[in-house]
């Protein structure tokens, strides 16, 4: 037996968790019709695959109809959900691991203008930040049915064969009932700690009364807000205390601050260039204190960590939730004593962020949540060895070299410049966004493990290429900077690249334009503005940097908000002009239809990148399939067939910034769906 501590056994209640290992709730919003079918099945299995204790699903399962979803919500209410449950948890118990889920009532975090237009309700009618809803203060009859819709969801998931519930007390309902900062009543509800706790016991209560105490029953709870208005240390103490006095709880899985705002929930969820599991030392106080079984999760990324926490007595279960989208098989490589081969998770917040927009994803495993048609495993080809050769070894490229290779083709990488990483290396300039590079190192480790050629500082022509005798060229060369949105000046533009590599150094007062709306120009922004005397950031939107997600979102302000930062929205460049020794940036006003002027003695044009493809519409007509994309079998993941030039010698593709101006998920993706069936 191993003596690995994260190894061990642990037992909570009736169940034998077989190690330490577990994923908190969190809802990916894989949903159908806010059931959790396949894609969500097989989500949660990948994770017993590799070899986890237990994974929770449902972040935040709504009970009734009047807590509508508010990003994919499984939806409890509805009778039909038990069908796909007892799918999901057959299919887990199957692969050795046990299952949760976690319901809820959101609140009043969530909106009255979505599904049925039924009124949000709280125990105040105070708005949540975040979703701008008003709720409704409740009243007596309000109380009753709430009850009844957790025991009813509870009566589903016991039906289901789920091993446990977990009651989501730290941002929803029963949390605004515990904190003083969103509970004003002067009833029976509100006031002392036991009032403001009266309602979760009696949710407890009602959902024990309809399935009895066979079934595990925790709390995500939230021990300090760390909000001058809300739950502080101690109360938080005293609600588990009470909880565990009453018997009525078997675990307590311990958060730390407020969710409400974007600040907040990026300081709860925290992302790369914050410390290491910061809240690990608070919730070892609160288990210490209270001596229930506890769990957590925030920022535990690596195993080192994990380990610690479960070593050292903090936690009795170590939650590596975002890790675990990353690298479904981390247990399972532990075991193996292939540590060094986790992938690992770079703390981007894109998984969090993306299912604002859509779904879930990991800015660096595609297959994460495309389980049905991409597997995690990458399998042998059952053909013969190719010659792959890919051009650039961006995100891209060496994800398409770590693919072919996997499947035991023979690959080589020709990258021009001295070192592996492409944009990624311009991005670690700010050093809060260093850590993206674990994107890139993890590939070269993967690709020298693999015996992939590399050929650095060598721009491959046509030639260099052909003369490999490939029988498939990935084309992965990128992008440069585009300043064709500019009428005239291009060549007083300076481009976040010039910035971030250190070619140009930044000028006293500087404006930069940010025509993207993402990443790129926040990033110069941000940099610039450390070391500038004064900035200005204009954007044509009428909010900063629309398609940054909210955990992303606040650190950037931090920098905007600065003394010497100004911030203009709605203005469109129209072009650059030399006055003096300074630039002139005319904008055009679109509402007011005027031309504003701002000078500086630097201006950074942001406009996504111009797709280098000189090399691919070189080798285009030699190709089999010149250059074309099946689009229905790539999206799956399935092989490439079409064959339009006969007397081609090559298969070839092109991906990434190559094809158009995207983000490293896409490069990756594009990379990934092309190789896999190679």
């Amino acid at each position: 037996m191993s003596h690995d501590p994260l190894l061990q056994p642990y037992r909570l209640k009736h169940l034998t968790l077989r190690n330490r290992m577990m994923s908190t709730a969190h809802e990916p919003s894989y949903t159908e019709d806010g059931l959790p079918k396949t894609r969500y099945r097989l989500y949660h299995s990948e994770k017993a695959k590799g070899g986890l204790a237990m994974t929770m699903i449902g972040g935040s399962s709504v009970i009734d109809i009047d807590s509508p979803q508010a990003f994919g919500n499984i939806q409890l209410h509805k009778d039909e959900c038990v069908k796909w449950l007892t799918e999901l948890a057959d299919d887990v118990h199957g692969h050795g691991a046990a299952v949760m889920i976690q319901m809820t009532h959101m609140g009043a975090r969530t909106n009255w203008n979505k599904a049925d237009w039924l009124p949000m309700i709280a125990p105040s009618s105070i708005s949540e930040p975040a979703h701008r809803a008003f709720p409704k203060e409740m009243e007596d009859w309000d109380f009753q049915r709430v009850y009844r819709a957790y025991a009813d969801a509870a009566e589903k998931v016991k039906q289901a064969g789920l091993d446990g519930i977990e009651l989501e007390c730290a941002s929803h309902l029963v949390a605004h009932f515990l904190s003083p900062g969103t509970n004003r009543r002067t009833d029976r509800y509100g006031g002392s700690v036991d009032n403001r706790l009266r309602f979760l016991r009696e949710v407890i209560a009602a959902i024990r009364a309809r399935v009895g105490n066979d079934i595990v029953l925790g709390v995500r709870m939230v021990g300090d807000e760390q909000w001058q208005k809300g739950v502080e240390k101690n109360d938080g103490i005293a609600f588990a205390r009470r909880l565990k006095d009453d018997g009525a709880i078997d675990y307590i899985s311990v958060i730390r601050g407020r969710v409400a705002t974007n600040e907040g929930l990026s300081r709860v969820i925290p992302n790369m260039g914050t410390p290491s599991a910061p809240h690990l030392d608070f919730a070892g106080e609160i288990r210490n204190d209270v001596k229930l079984p506890t769990f957590h999760a925030a920022r535990i990324q690596d195993v080192p960590t994990a380990r610690y926490a479960i070593e050292s007595g903090k936690l009795d279960m170590v939650a590596m939730t975002r890790p675990h989208m990353a690298d479904p098989h981390i247990t399972r490589k532990i075991m193996a004593g292939q540590e060094q081969r986790i992938r690992p998770c770079v703390g981007m917040g894109y998984c969090i962020d993306s299912i604002y927009t859509g779904s879930a994803v990991c800015i660096h495993n595609p297959a994460t949540g495309r389980e049905e048609h991409l597997p995690h495993v990458i399998p042998k080809t059952d053909g013969p060895r190719k010659k792959v050769v890919v051009v650039g070894a961006g995100p891209g490229g060496l994800e398409a070299a770590r693919v072919a290779a996997e499947r035991g083709h023979d690959v080589i990488v020709f990258e021009a410049a001295a070192r592996a990483g492409g944009q990624m290396l311009l991005t670690a300039a700010l050093k809060r966004r260093k850590e993206i590079l674990g994107i890139v190192d993890w590939r070269l480790a993967e690709c020298e493990r693999l015996g992939v050629n590399f050929r650095y500082n060598s721009y491959a022509e046509a030639a260099d290429v052909l003369a490999e005798a490939p029988d498939c060229v990935v084309v992965a060369t990128g992008g440069i900077p585009d300043t064709g949105i500019l009428a005239s000046g291009d060549e007083l533009a300076t481009s976040s690249w010039d910035i971030l590599s250190g070619a140009v150094a930044p000028a006293r007062s500087v404006v930069v334009v940010d025509n993207n709306g993402s990443h790129p120009a926040m990033t110069v922004a941000e940099f610039v503005a450390q070391q500038a005397d004064e900035i200005e950031l204009v954007t044509p939107d009428r909010t900063l940097a629309p398609d940054i997600g909210e955990t992303n979102y606040p650190a950037y302000m931090r920098a905007m908000n600065a003394p010497n930062v100004k911030v203009t929205l709605n203005l469109q460049i129209e072009r650059l002009e030399r006055r003096g020794n300074r630039v002139a940036a005319v904008f055009v006003d679109e509402y007011r239809k005027t031309e504003v002027v701002k000078e500086a003695d630097q201006v950074i044009v942001e406009y996504g990148l111009s797709p280098v493809a000189d090399l691919y519409f070189a080798l285009k007509d030699g190709s089999v399939n010149r250059g074309e994309v099946e689009v229905k079998p790539f999206i799956t993941g399935r092989p490439q067939t079409r064959v339009t030039n006969p007397e081609g010698r090559y298969r070839l593709f092109r991906i990434g910034d190559a094809v158009a101006s995207r983000n490293i998920h896409a490069a990756i993706l594009d990379a990934y769906r092309l190789m896999v069936a190679l």
